[in-house]
């Protein structure tokens, strides 16, 4: 006869019957197959990795030597791009028009008459061109860049001049005449800023040359009028 056993003893065979998950000793049901284990959850948080050290090391050890360097790698390409763009590409050169359809309209306008800039040759760069019929009357203007790089606009209006003279020369004083060649009684006058102005007073037109260009330069353009 066999020795009674106690009541509570656990039995060594943990395997479930037929269908049932199998159950771990501290009965929590085991894993399915192919499914991982669970670690139990104790409440702790999880500890964060700390950074590698030569990562660390390497940020704190940049000198501000290392730094010009290389902000002197990103300027090097700008520079190029800037010099070719200047030298081949003509950069800094003004953008220049063709004034023919500006006098062309002034001449059909025939609002007074038209001179035209003549044999002025290449290096007098016109840069703006336009005619344009208001209340007070009609108005040609066109723009050049001289020779020197300054700055040059030819006027020509029927505008009334005491009008026209205060917009154009802001507060533009006659300073005498100009003693041009062509028997055209052309007047020095001031102008706003730096710059200065030959204008011609007609019955039917008024003529002003004004920029920031030379003297010489200014009588070079109202010579050239035809």
């Amino acid at each position: 006869m066999e020795a009674a056993q106690p009541a509570d003893r656990t039995p060594t065979d943990a395997t479930p019957p037929e269908g049932q998950p199998p159950v771990r000793p501290d009965g929590a049901p085991a894993p399915s197959e192919g499914q991982p284990a669970l670690v139990a959850d104790r409440g702790e948080p999880a500890p964060t990795p700390a950074p590698p050290a030569g990562k660390e090391k390497a940020r704190s050890e940049r000198s501000p030597k290392d730094m010009a360097l290389s902000l002197l790698i990103l300027l090097v390409p700008i520079a190029l791009l800037l010099a070719f763009y200047r030298g081949f590409l003509g950069g800094d050169s003004p953008v220049t028009v063709d004034p023919a359809p500006a006098l062309e309209q002034a001449r059909s306008a025939n609002a007074f008459p038209v001179g035209e800039p003549t044999g002025l040759g290449d290096d007098w760069r016109t840069v703006n061109a336009r005619f344009r019929t208001e209340a007070d009357g009609s108005t040609l203007r066109i723009g050049y860049v001289t020779p020197e790089g300054r700055g040059a606009q030819l006027v020509e209006s029927n505008v009334p001049a005491e009008k026209l003279l205060p917009v154009e020369l802001t507060e533009g004083q006659p300073q005498g005449a100009a003693d041009l060649p062509g028997g055209l009684s052309w007047q020095r006058y001031t102008a706003r800023g730096n710059e200065q102005a030959l204008v011609l007073l007609e019955p039917n037109r008024t003529v002003i040359v004004v920029g920031d260009a030379g003297e010489a330069e200014l009588r070079r353009l109202a010579t050239s009028l035809r």
